[in-house]
C-alpha cells in the first residue's frame, strides 16, 4: 500500500519586522480600503457606461481614466497587506460587506448628479485613506503611509476634476 500523502498548508503568517499586531491592524484597514477602492472602481466604470448628454465624451474619457486610476491602487492595496502578515479580500461578497461607498443601482442617473456623486465619493474615500494613515503611523509603517499619500492625492485630484465640471460656468 503507497503512503497517503497529507495536504500541507502553508502559513499564511508572512516574515516582516512589523509587531503581529500592527499586521493585523494595518491588513484589516487595507481590506477594508480595497473594498472602497473595488467598489468606487465599480460605480465609476458604471457611470462611465452610462453617460449621456452633450458632453458624453468629456465625462466617458474622464470617468475611464479615473476608473484606471482606481484600479490600479487595487493590486498594491491587497498586496500590502499581505506583506504586513494580514490576509485581504475574497469575495464580491467579502467587499459589499466591507464597502463604506454605496453602490448606485439606479436606472437612470443624470450626468450631473453622476459627477457630483463620484466628486462626493472620492472626498469619502481621502478622508478613509486619511484613516488608514493613521491607523499605519504609529507602527513605523512608512511603506505604507508613502503609499497612501499617494493615493490621497489622487483622490483629492478626482475630486477636484469631479466638482468642476458640475459648476456653472462664469
Amino acid at each position: 500500500m503507497l503512503p497517503v500523502k497529507t495536504r500541507q498548508s502553508a502559513p499564511l503568517h508572512t516574515r516582516t519586522d512589523l509587531r503581529a499586531q500592527a499586521g493585523l491592524d494595518i491588513a484589516a484597514a487595507l481590506t477594508t480600503l480595497l473594498a472602497d477602492m473595488l467598489a468606487l472602481y465599480m460605480k465609476t466604470k458604471n457611470f462611465h457606461w452610462h453617460m449621456s448628454g452633450p458632453h458624453f465624451r468629456d465625462y466617458h474619457l474622464m470617468l475611464d481614466e479615473q476608473a484606471g486610476e482606481i484600479f490600479a491602487t487595487t493590486d498594491a492595496i491587497a498586496e500590502r497587506a499581505r506583506k504586513v502578515g494580514g490576509t485581504t479580500l475574497r469575495s464580491i461578497g467579502h467587499v459589499h460587506r466591507l464597502q463604506r461607498l454605496l453602490d448606485n443601482d439606479a436606472e437612470y442617473v443624470t450626468p450631473q448628479d453622476m459627477l457630483a456623486e463620484l466628486a462626493d465619493d472620492n472626498r469619502r474615500l481621502a478622508s478613509f485613506l486619511r484613516s488608514t494613515h493613521a491607523v499605519c503611523e504609529p507602527y513605523g509603517d512608512v511603506a505604507t503611509t508613502s503609499l497612501l499619500e499617494t493615493w490621497i492625492d489622487e483622490a483629492e485630484n478626482r475630486s477636484w476634476y469631479l466638482f468642476e465640471t458640475t459648476r456653472a460656468p462664469r
